[in-house]
């Protein structure tokens, strides 16, 4: 069996298919927050939630982490400030998280460094010309296993999605803090 064969964690491709489903709306969307569970523990908790998914754990991996989204009201606050008033009951098993931001190389933020004001900052970060916007996908598990997935707008292809434990460390701390 070659690398291209083993099968991925299932928090691996629960990120993908997330970052994925996210994609398939389109650029520009707004942060989407999701609980992670277990499929057979989400069909033996809800069954009348599982049956309007059509998930039938005789057809997959009963250890298949399946995400529920839930509505994100954060308003204007910063993504870990927001994520920091979330508690998630003991059923979940995880939580995950899909923004899409706005990167400059450390000269743009030298540049912008004189900024005060965050719609300032936001304008003069829009309009730099050096600017990529990525989406990003991350996910924690009560357990500890992180997984992260990044995209870039300008390589928006499945096959350029990275994937990687630490690619979003402060993003999956904040994450981690929701499930204690």
């Amino acid at each position: 069996m070659n690398a291209e064969e083993l099968p991925l964690h299932p928090l691996t491709t629960a990120v993908l298919e997330l970052e994925s489903h996210v994609h398939a709306d389109g650029w520009d969307q707004p942060v989407r927050l999701f609980a992670l569970a277990r499929m057979a523990e989400l069909i033996e908790r809800e069954p009348a939630l599982a049956a309007a998914m059509e998930l039938d754990a005789s057809l997959g991996n009963p250890d298949e982490l399946i995400p529920v989204e839930q509505e994100w009201s954060a308003g204007n606050e910063q993504i870990d400030e927001a994520l920091a008033q979330i508690g998630w009951p003991d059923q979940v098993v995880g939580t995950a998280i899909v923004v899409e931001r706005i990167l400059l190389p450390p000269s743009a933020e030298a540049e912008l460094e004189g900024e005060k004001e965050m719609t300032e900052l936001v304008e003069a970060a829009v309009g730099h010309p050096d600017r990529r916007e990525v989406r990003l996908a991350a996910a924690v598990l009560r357990d500890g296993r992180r997984m992260c997935a990044i995209r870039l707008r300008d390589k928006d292809s499945d096959d350029d999605v990275l994937t990687g434990v630490d690619l979003l460390p402060g993003l999956t701390d904040a994450l981690a803090l929701t499930l204690d």
